[in-house]
């Protein structure tokens, strides 16, 4: 190759990355010029807070416990 030609092919490169440059940088624009705020959270303690007594009550019905709608004592007799 003459040194004309290695010339050219860096003088090529050098333009097209240049061009490639500027297209990145007016597509995704750059990270300098926008700014983000996040919102930040409490640091989880150890404190344990009582839950309401108008939510969790003494009275309230227990899910857990088997409940027959069909009048017999026994579960699983009919």
């Amino acid at each position: 190759m003459k040194k004309s030609d290695v010339a050219m092919i860096i003088l090529i490169a050098s333009v097209s990355v240049l061009i490639a440059y500027f297209v990145a940088n007016s597509i995704f624009g750059s990270a300098a010029n926008s700014s983000q705020t996040v919102k930040t959270i409490d640091p989880i303690n150890s404190t344990i807070v009582q839950p309401s007594s108008e939510i969790f009550n003494s009275n309230a019905i227990n899910p857990a416990v088997e409940v027959q709608i069909n009048g017999t004592s026994q579960p699983g007799t009919q």
